[in-house]
């Protein structure tokens, strides 16, 4: 063993290897030891509400669940913003945050709703959630690979935040009503729960507010409507929050469609304007 091996291993308290990465730092290869605090503080958040959704959702307390399943969503936006902001962006960080959404939103989101309503469904409900589960993570492997790649003005596929919000959600508004999960429901919800793993996966692309920039100003107006908006969120947080999941995830098929049909409709004058030639120069001849 060489002394700088040595002295390596004596500047640990625990023998466990300390984190380098090669960065790139005014055009040359730099290697950097340790991670940063403040953005990975805010992941490891994330994941830590992820898991207590998974132990309050298993306990039959989805009002908790849902709650902790939000927290992880805000500590989810805040870390990459902070990252960013704080110019304290890295790999592991990113890694990081990956393996949280995992959990938080891919894990938990399925045993929350297989708790709620799948039980009953024997087989097809822990399928059900299997789906979703592994729809997540196809959909996080994607986002890694293009990470850095694409237009980050928008989303290709759900991101698993707002999916998470939509399966976690409805439990959550039905265990504060009472609802009572027949058949037809837990068969409803295990629909409602493939379809949206589908469409983390699927090519609908979805608005990005990561563009968003908080240092320069806005109109006053601005400040007035996310005022007002929290005074709504606030009243009925439980349906407000569901709602608002529910409509954006299905603004990517609605845009998808609304775009298909001028170019159906371009296509079939186009087809009606050949045939009508093609009719009168028979006649012609």
């Amino acid at each position: 063993m060489s002394e700088e091996e040595q002295n390596t291993q004596s500047e640990g308290l625990l023998p466990i290897d300390e984190h380098e990465e090669i960065v790139s730092e005014d055009g040359r290869k730099v290697r950097r030891r340790g991670i940063y605090l403040l953005p990975n503080m805010m992941t490891l958040g994330a994941l830590f509400s992820g898991f207590y959704a998974i132990i309050a959702g298993m306990s039959g307390n989805f009002g908790e669940a849902g709650w902790a399943i939000m927290i992880a969503g805000i500590l989810d936006g805040l870390d990459g913003r902070i990252a960013r902001l704080t110019n304290t962006e890295s790999a592991f960080g990113a890694q990081f945050d990956s393996l949280s959404d995992m959990v938080s939103f891919g894990v938990a989101p399925a045993l929350i709703m297989f708790s709620w309503a799948f039980a009953p469904l024997g087989r097809l409900g822990w399928a059900a959630s299997f789906i979703y589960v592994s729809c997540a993570a196809l959909r996080l492997a994607r986002f890694n690979v293009q990470l850095g790649k694409v237009d980050k003005s928008f989303f290709v596929g759900l991101q698993s935040p707002l999916a998470a919000a939509v399966v976690t959600f409805l439990p959550w508004v039905g265990y504060k009503y009472g609802l009572e999960v027949t058949p037809l429901v837990a068969y409803l919800c295990a629909i409602l729960t493939v379809f949206i793993g589908f469409l983390m996966i699927s090519n609908y692309s979805y608005p990005s507010f990561k563009e968003l920039q908080f240092k320069g100003t806005v109109p006053y107006m601005v400040f007035v409507l996310v005022v007002i908006m929290l005074v709504v969120v606030a009243q009925n947080p439980h349906e407000v929050l569901l709602t608002m999941a529910v409509v954006y995830a299905l603004s990517g098929p609605i845009k998808w469609v609304y775009k298909k049909r001028p170019a159906k409709a371009a296509s079939l004058e186009v087809s009606i304007k050949g045939s009508a030639k093609k009719s009168s120069s028979s006649k012609k001849a």
